[in-house]
């Protein structure tokens, strides 16, 4: 009984402190306070343990929930936009609604996880490169926080690379410690604590924010999340996933949460026979895992305390080196057809370049850009005439 204990307890650690950063980086860069960052971040881990424990539990297989990693990457480039948060609460309302849709209605769900491959891959590629920069800049600019961060990254991503980006995080969060105050420690501040978000439902806002937050957690977790289940040997329920993280997800944005969706890396940790010899036991690892993250939860306002004090590019900084490896798999993804490289090169850098077009953001025009090229470069073209000579009547009719 004790590896199952065991694996689930690591799972959520590990899950927690490799993108916990991320989420905060992300929530304030569209437009919420402290208060508001550390609401979101509390919701989402809470949200996820008890959805995690009820999918396990219901089904008997290691179901496991995380926050949506590219999602929090999206916030951070939307948030070049200036956006009002109750404006982004209501874009992760019509996310999270979508979500449950395709649970309900599994056409629309297989219709978003048909966006072509290079196109998806090439803007969450383009999504996450500016977080992947910033442990360079953040060690130009912050070397005293940068460096022992990255170096400690580099040394455990040789001798143990499971525990390289939360030993990164250790690290960073030590430097960050001793050359803070300690004023940020106060009662108020690291009490958990719940604040509600009215939202506001803005189309501009809906269309740049919502709609890429959708395919990039549709596309960019919830099909890895299954396909990772399923090299296991386990056929996850999708439209009762689905529909339980959809509805999750919209709890969770009335306190500024984003999105929740299938997890993929704590779920290959929860899955595999690390957590037990037994298939049928492993669910144990993952009704443990999101024990964990219940507990974890009441910590969100120590987290979001830390990450406030640190330097904005040391904090992303942190992200940066927990998504490396998906940018990564993105890069790959979005290239391993040659006939589409030109499109997924031109997502990218559409989606990269942080442009913003009539209040609309650089996500979705990356998705526009590669859905007019792939459609220029390999759509069905026109016949060409046989005959370069006029055809005859009689000719026609025979054949009509």
């Amino acid at each position: 009984m004790f590896q199952p204990l065991s694996a689930g307890v690591i799972a959520a650690i590990a899950g927690f402190a490799t993108s916990f950063t991320l989420v905060v980086a992300g929530l304030q860069a569209v437009g919420a306070t402290e208060q508001q960052a550390a609401s979101g971040l509390l919701a989402l881990t809470v949200l996820m343990g008890l959805s995690t424990i009820f999918l396990a539990w219901r089904h008997r297989i290691p179901i496991t929930i995380a926050w949506s990693t590219p999602g929090a990457a999206l916030l951070i480039v939307a948030g070049q936009n200036n956006t009002n948060f109750r404006a982004a609460v209501g874009a992760f309302l019509v996310c999270a609604a979508l979500i449950v849709v395709c649970g309900l209605w599994p056409a629309l769900g297989r219709l978003i996880t048909r966006v072509p491959r290079p196109i998806a891959s090439a803007m969450l590629a383009g999504i996450l490169f500016p977080i992947c920069v910033a442990p360079i800049t953040a060690s130009i600019e912050f070397p005293w926080l940068g460096v022992p961060m990255v170096l400690t990254w580099l040394v455990l991503l040789r001798l143990s690379p499971r525990w390289a980006v939360p030993g990164a995080m250790i690290a960073a969060v030590v430097a960050i410690a001793v050359t803070s105050t300690g004023g940020w420690l106060g009662a108020s501040n690291i009490a958990p604590q719940l604040n509600l978000v009215l939202p506001e439902f803005d189309p501009l806002v809906i269309v740049s924010l919502g709609l890429p937050l959708f395919i990039v957690t549709m596309a960019g977790q919830n099909v890895p999340g299954i396909t990772v289940m399923q090299t296991f040997g386990y056929a996850v329920p999708a439209p009762s996933a689905l529909v339980t993280t959809g509805a999750a997800s919209a709890i969770s944005a009335f306190f500024g949460g984003h999105a929740l969706n299938l997890a993929a890396i704590t779920a290959a940790l929860t899955a595999s026979p690390e957590a037990h010899d037994d298939s049928s036991k492993r669910w144990i690892a993952s009704v443990t895992a999101g024990s964990t993250y219940v507990l974890l939860g009441l910590g969100a306002g120590f987290a979001t305390a830390l990450v406030t004090v640190a330097p904005p590019v040391v904090v992303v900084a942190i992200a940066g080196l927990a998504v490396v490896g998906a940018l990564i798999a993105s890069i790959q993804t979005a290239l391993e057809d040659d006939r589409h490289r030109i499109t997924a090169i031109a997502t990218f850098l559409v989606t990269a370049s942080g442009i913003t077009i009539v209040g609309i953001g650089s996500a979705f025009w990356g998705l526009v850009i590669g859905a007019v090229l792939m459609l220029w470069l390999h759509g069905s073209r026109p016949r060409r005439a046989i005959r370069s000579g006029p055809v005859h009547s009689s000719s026609s009719s025979s054949k009509s």
